[in-house]
């Protein structure tokens, strides 16, 4: 069989740009006609110098030459000038009534014409350029042009979606002949509803083109009709479709009628929306498209948004008692007065736009998707509202703000906490100096005391933020919990009082964690004294703890729980118990249960940040007058395993009298706790070089000569942090013993950069003693 070739076509096919190979080697010398008449006069001047025949002749043939190709080349030129603007002329006309802005500009960018639609949008820009009239549309059309025309004329033709302040535009060019250029500027509406967004809607509605072809039908309507179809006489049985109208529709269960409500779309569609009829007669009484039946919301209400008549399925959202209800007492979150927003609706002026609010209901948070249709009933205006449960999207988003929102509390934490201990390291750093020079004797120790523990008091406040924000230094060590329960029996004992009853309940092969004992016991300290609080009467709290196997994740409150060993611990209490709607709220910081002033709102917090830190979960169980569990799970710890990566600990902070006999290099940014530091060490006996910076404490250690013993650093600091600089330095002193401090956890030393070689880590704030214990440690 004889194969047909396809062709590609050039952009624009006419003869007077497209001819042949002869017509457009004189078109492209035509611009020269000019030069070939100046050489055929020069020729001819020059013959009539010449008294020999053949010279003459030569240079009368070659001037004849000239002027015949001058005369050829200019003529095709001025029929190419004319059939240009012959087909100019006719791609204005084409273009004149196109609903969308259009321009033709040469290869430069200059408009040459515009439409109507160009007009009107733009005003007349002719002699300037298309990048100047689309300026107002979006930024930088310049660069948009280059890259589209670049484009149209490697290919012909070209399009580009763009954003702009208006909404959504699309940019195409067509390349006319060689240096031209057709332009076309087409808006493209956004609807909320429409088109493949109105598929979850329960509302049947469809999109046709402006010839009638179906070209979108959303799921309601392909289920009340039985099938996908493609042309609305397949739908209609009373042709053609007039909007506000009752029509007739064959239904899958026989003909049923409905009130149409038509959108205007883009580019001539139309969006058609079914409404139960009024009235509704059908071939069966079980009409699945009545009123009554439809499985869709929906209510018909008066002018003032009384609720008149209200289906079935609406009366599963509002409740039984909703008619003869005014609207806008049932609904709020609109940001406005709802009754306001009704009186838009019934005037015409709100558009159909859904709006969501939320519900009044005691029980629970429900939120409903409402779009409000103006009707006329005998003359009076009337709204009908088609409601959807949007109660798990704004749930989602909710979830989504919070997560953002107690990421963003979070860093505010950590920060203010880290400011906070270099204020308290320089507090308390001072106060030590203050105390060596004043002894018990001195009228002025009591007061330095009192400054040391409330400094020291201020440090553990700083610790519950750390703490939160799940950035504090934790001391993980293997621990047995019934032994940790069993010290802290005596301080439960006296923080629930004589009128609640403590018990223990312990797994007699508890498996052993790993985490920070003194961080542990906060946790349980926290959720006995909110157990004792929820019994205001008196009652039992039981602590009981267990070893379990997941087999499978457990997936609870967001979190999934991967399988495997894990030690868990309960606290019950048989008090008041936590509503259902304040449940997962519990956790976030500041919020609490408790009356005006008698909770701070950080105890769960902070033990929910100390659990994930340790690498935990907790979850939380309550019914209302029954009572309150927390579960919490850590995982079981393996010795074994544990040892192969367990880090070389931190030297011990001894307290300590022996002077030193070292060279000290501190680098600290905060002056008043370089200044504090600086003085501790000197009173030990070290030398001490001080540097502001990582650049300064670099350029200190260019000398060869100088020998230092121990580095000690800030981790966080402007320009080059801690880890970084010691690196660089060990370079060319590989045995220079480390001591890095900071105000966060240790976690931010290690998670991200690999472990610094003679290195121990001291948390802010530090005291005296502290910190002269680990650089002895260090040099010795």
């Amino acid at each position: 069989m004889r194969k047909n070739r396809i062709r590609r076509s050039p952009p624009v096919s006419h003869p007077a740009l497209y001819s042949d190979p002869v017509t457009r080697t004189a078109l492209a010398a035509a611009p020269k006609a000019l030069l070939l008449v100046l050489a055929a006069a020069v020729c001819g001047a020059a013959a009539l110098w010449f008294e020999a025949t053949l010279p003459m002749v030569a240079l009368l043939s070659a001037g004849a030459s000239f002027a015949a190709v001058a005369l050829v080349t200019g003529a095709f030129g001025a029929r190419a000038k004319v059939e240009e603007r012959g087909i100019k002329g006719h791609i204005a006309r084409f273009i004149e009534h196109d609903a969308a802005p259009s321009f033709t500009t040469d290869a430069a960018g200059e408009v040459e014409t515009q439409n109507r639609a160009a007009l009107e949008r733009f005003g007349s820009r002719g002699g300037q350029t298309l990048a100047r009239a689309l300026r107002e549309v979006f930024a930088d059309p310049a660069a948009v042009l280059y890259r589209l025309q670049s484009r149209a004329e490697a290919a012909g033709a070209a399009r580009e979606d763009l954003v702009t302040r208006r909404g959504h535009v699309r940019l195409s060019v067509h390349r006319i002949g060689e240096a031209a250029f057709l332009w076309r500027l087409e808006d493209m509406a956004e609807r909320a509803i429409g088109g493949r967004g109105a598929e979850t809607i329960s509302l049947p509605m469809l999109t046709v083109s402006r010839t009638g072809t179906i070209l979108f039908m959303n799921e309601s309507l392909r289920r009340l009709v039985g099938e996908r179809v493609k042309t609305l006489d397949r739908i209609f049985t009373d042709l053609p479709v007039r909007a506000g109208e009752e029509h007739e529709i064959r239904g899958v269960d026989g003909a049923v009628r409905a009130l149409v409500v038509e959108v205007e779309g883009p580019g001539g569609r139309r969006e058609l929306y079914f409404l139960p009829a009024q009235g509704t007669t059908t071939s069966q009484g079980n009409d699945p498209a009545s009123f009554e039946t439809l499985p869709v919301a929906l209510l018909r209400m008066g002018a003032d948004g009384t609720i008149h008549e209200i289906n079935r399925a609406a009366r599963r959202l509002l409740g039984e008692d909703a008619a003869g209800t005014a609207l806008a007492t049932l609904l709020e979150g609109l940001g406005r007065p709802v009754s306001d927003w009704l009186a838009d609706a019934v005037a015409g002026r709100g558009g159909e736009r859904p709006e969501v609010l939320r519900l009044h209901r005691d029980d629970q948070d429900l939120f409903l998707q409402v779009t409000l249709t103006r009707t006329l009933d005998q003359g009076r205006p009337g709204l009908i509202a088609i409601l959807s449960d949007a109660t798990q999207l704004k749930t989602l988003e909710a979830q989504f703000v919070q997560s953002q929102k107690m990421q963003a509390i979070g860093q505010l934490a950590g920060g203010v906490a880290h400011d906070f201990n270099n204020l308290l390291t320089a507090i308390s750093g001072h106060c030590d100096l203050l105390l060596l020079r004043h002894g018990k004797t001195d009228p002025d120790y009591a007061d330095l005391l009192q400054i040391n523990q409330n400094a020291n008091r201020a440090a553990s406040l700083v610790g519950q933020l750390l703490a939160f924000s799940r950035k504090q230094t934790l001391k993980p060590q293997p621990i047995d919990l019934r032994d940790t329960l069993a010290d802290l029996t005596h301080l439960l004992n006296r923080l629930v009082g004589e009128r609640v009853r403590l018990s223990f309940a312990h797994d007699p092969e508890l498996g052993t964690i790993r985490a920070d004992k003194r961080q542990l016991e906060q946790v349980i300290m926290n959720l006995v004294v909110n157990a004792r609080d929820a019994m205001p009467d008196g009652g039992e709290i039981r602590i009981e703890t267990e070893t379990v196997t997941l087999r499978e994740p457990l997936l609870r409150d967001r979190a999934t729980v991967v399988p495997g060993r894990y030690v868990v611990v309960r606290v019950s209490d048989a008090g008041c118990g936590i509503a259902a709607d304040k449940l997962p709220k519990i956790f976030e910081p500041f919020f609490t249960t408790k009356r005006q002033g008698e909770g701070t709102g950080l105890g769960l917090s902070t033990a929910y940040g100390i659990v994930k830190q340790t690498g935990g979960f907790i979850f939380c169980d309550s019914v209302v007058g029954q009572g309150t569990t927390f579960t919490l799970y850590f995982p079981a710890y393996e010795p074994a395993a544990a040892a192969e990566v367990a880090p070389r600990p931190a030297a011990p902070a001894r307290r300590t009298q022996r002077s030193g006999d070292g060279v000290v290099l501190l680098v600290e940014d905060e002056a008043p706790v370089r200044a504090f530091a600086s003085r501790a060490l000197r009173l030990r006996g070290y030398t001490v070089l001080e540097a502001e910076n990582a650049e300064e404490a670099l350029r200190t250690l260019e000398d060869d000569s100088l020998n230092v013993d121990v580095f000690v650093t800030d981790v966080i600091m402007p320009g080059l942090d801690g880890p970084t600089w010691v690196k660089e330095a060990l370079k060319t002193r590989p045995n220079t013993r480390v001591v890095f401090v900071s105000g966060y956890s240790e976690e931010s030393l290690t998670e991200t950069r690999e472990r610094v070689p003679n290195s121990v880590f001291l948390p802010k704030p530090f005291s005296l003693n502290e910190l002269t214990a680990t650089v002895q440690g260090q040099i010795h």
